[in-house]
């Protein structure tokens, strides 16, 4: 209704405009035909007669025959200023003029016109026609001296513009008409489309992308609502959540779309063993929630739960491959361990981590057990406790061996937590607290401040070993970092070609303006620059021939693929990789190295040196081997000092690897 309402104003509109122009333009047409009868009338009155307001018969007749040939003069009177008249087309002597346009006409020294009708004959039989009066003035030497009253036959025009604008409006009213009805089918289209998308969002918004499963807000929702039934009905809600055990490693070893692909069959298993009223929904990565909305008691749950885990005894088919996959399983109810929804969620997930801590399989919450959970507040109060405690955190060391030699030439530091009383704690469990928290700051200086201690140990024994730290990307995008890697190597007296720093390449991406003067100037004190994990972050040829590095890590993903694809693309993109880097002069380093295959694949695409568990787990640094203690070569001992603290050392904020076995 408002379009429709819009669209006649506008018809209105554009036909009152166009006809008011038309009426314009024909007044004006009518104005000049008149100026012209004025001039070709007044042509043979003398100046004198507008001054004793008298014609001669002779002039009469001539002024009458120099307007005979217009034919739309219906008659011509002419006056002097005062109002007399000087001649009159239908022969009359006597007269009296329209005083205030005779005045407006010889004062504005403008013709004024006016639309008259006029009705001859009787009331009933009588006729009307339009005439357009116009009152010229008449000019002599630049004064006025009168005014030609002139008569126009208007009623062919008045048709003429009635007629027009009947048709303008019929064109006006059909063409907007039917923009009407096309921008109506457009509006209509449109807004059917954006209804349809809208309610699929509303249903994507609920629903996981990749396995088609509820996603965590619906979880919440259904589980809000079965609690609701619970109170009322008194019955039992059983919660599992559950994950897949060493996903990380078959996502890194397998590729990610094998991952995926894996997560589609763990998804429809579940799917299908379940009852109606249960809900499976993925909450992300692996982990997926199991919603038990009647489960009559505790022990129905966990029973239900550990059917649940004999889904995974038949291994999964990926491609050719078939995968054996484990999975730790962790079950709350309510009323039995929580009240409401968010403490029975952390319940499970309580009950989830102790499963997976002590292998059970499936873990049913318990009191005794919550204080090994992974609740976050808890594990950041520790982690800034163990931050302040000299035994806590610990620095073990990986060799990196030359492929072309075998022996070692460096070591690669990686951060563990003994916590006094979890035991040793992976860094997937709290390097992402110190990076959302803001504790890798002191995470990373702690790092730097025992591998630099360390150096000072081995120099003093006659036993300088390269050591590696790589720096978490918020310390690289300030020269803070530099001070403090500065002050340490002074107060230790050790040499900065013994330190090398690695910066993974997604945070080189992300903020280059910044970074690149932070290894700038890591780079003129000595200290050597590669680049962690690269592969992943899409640094451009351009940007790595300007970059202040020396080396670069091919990703583990790409390591990885040479062992289950090689020979395939991943041979390709590695050799790529390899000859890139040694066309600017960089050295190359593959990480995650765990089979002699992948050996024999990267010394055949010519890689400098690798790490990884084929030749040893990161250990502590009172464990090392003495192979693993090389003195440094003017070739290879101080050009190869990296200190490396990632995700997998427990430091990295980006470009994150899993831990080494």
């Amino acid at each position: 209704m408002v379009s429709i309402v819009a669209m006649l104003a506008l018809g209105v509109t554009l036909v009152l405009v166009t006809s008011n122009v038309m009426q314009d333009q024909a007044r004006r047409d009518g104005i000049a035909l008149a100026r012209s009868i004025e001039s070709y009338a007044t042509s043979s009155v003398p100046d004198q007669a507008f001054t004793v307001g008298v014609l001669s018969p002779a002039e009469r007749a001539e002024v009458s025959e120099q307007v005979e040939g217009f034919r739309d003069l219906r008659s011509l009177r002419l006056w002097t200023v005062d109002g007399t008249l000087l001649y009159d087309s239908n022969d009359a002597t006597t007269g009296f003029p329209d005083g205030d346009r005779l005045d407006a006409a010889t004062r504005q020294r403008e013709p004024d016109a006016e639309v008259v009708t006029e009705v001859r004959g009787s009331e009933v039989g009588g006729t009307e026609s339009t005439l357009l009066s116009v009152y010229v003035p008449v000019q002599h030497d630049g004064v006025v001296v009168g005014a030609a009253d002139v008569m126009l036959d208007y009623q062919a025009t008045t048709d003429a513009v009635a007629s027009a604008t009947r048709t303008v409006t019929l064109v006006v009213a059909g063409g907007l008409a039917l923009l009407w009805l096309l921008l109506f089918r457009t509006v209509w289209n449109a807004s059917r489309r954006l209804q349809s998308s809208a309610l699929e969002n509303a249903r994507l918004a609920l629903l996981d992308s990749l396995t088609g499963l509820p996603n965590r807000r619906m979880l919440a929702d259904r589980l809000e609502r079965a609690l609701a039934d619970a109170h009322a009905g008194g019955t039992t809600v059983g919660l599992a959540l559950l994950d897949v055990d060493r996903f990380k490693d078959i996502n890194d070893s397998l590729g990610h779309d094998r991952g995926d692909e894996l997560l589609e069959q763990v998804a429809h298993r579940l799917r299908d063993a379940l009852r109606h009223d249960d809900m499976v929904a993925r909450l992300g990565g692996d982990e997926f929630a199991i919603l038990l909305p009647d489960v009559g008691t505790v022990a129905d749950a966990e029973a239900a739960a550990r059917r649940v885990r004999q889904l995974f005894v038949p291994p999964f088919m990926l491609g050719d491959l078939a995968l054996h996959v484990d999975t730790s399983i962790g079950v709350a109810c309510l009323p039995d361990h929580a009240e409401d929804a968010s403490s029975l969620m952390r319940m499970a997930d309580v009950a989830m981590y102790t499963a997976k801590t002590h292998r059970l399989g499936v873990s049913v919450y318990s009191p005794e057990e919550d204080d090994s959970s992974p609740a976050r507040l808890v594990l950041l109060g520790d982690l800034h406790r163990a931050l302040g405690v000299d035994d806590e955190l610990e620095l073990h060391y990986q060799p990196k061996i030359d492929l072309r030699t075998g022996r070692t030439v460096g070591l690669e530091a990686l951060m563990r937590w003994r916590h006094p009383t979890r035991g040793m704690l992976p860094p997937d469990l709290f390097v992402p607290l110190a990076e959302q928290s803001g504790l890798i700051h002191d995470l990373t200086r702690y790092a730097l401040r025992a591998c630099v201690a360390q150096l000072a140990v081995w120099s003093r024994t006659g036993e300088p070993v390269p050591v590696a730290v790589n720096l978490s990307a918020h310390d690289v995008t300030s020269h803070g970092v530099v001070d403090v890697i500065e002050d340490l190597l002074d107060r230790h007296e050790v040499p900065s070609a013994l330190l090398e720093v690695e910066i993974t390449e997604t945070a080189l991406v992300s903020d280059p303006s910044r970074v690149v003067p932070v290894l700038a100037r890591l780079g003129d004190m000595g200290v050597r620059v590669s680049i962690d994990d690269f592969g992943i972050g899409n640094t451009s040829i351009s940007q790595l021939r300007d970059l202040p590095v020396h080396g670069l890590k091919i990703d583990r993903l790409f390591v990885a693929d040479l062992a289950t694809r090689g020979g395939s693309s991943s041979v390709v993109v590695v050799k790529a990789m390899v000859d890139l880097a040694h066309s600017f002069g960089l050295q190359v380093v593959a990480e995650g190295v765990e089979d002699e295959v992948v050996v024999d694949a990267l010394r055949r695409l010519t890689v400098d040196q690798a790490q990884g568990y084929l030749y040893s787990p990161a250990v502590p640094a009172d464990r090392l081997r003495p192979e693993d203690l090389p003195r440094p070569t003017a070739d290879s001992g101080t050009r190869h000092a990296v200190t490396s603290v990632t995700r997998e050392s427990g430091v990295s904020p980006q470009g994150a690897r899993p831990s080494d076995r």
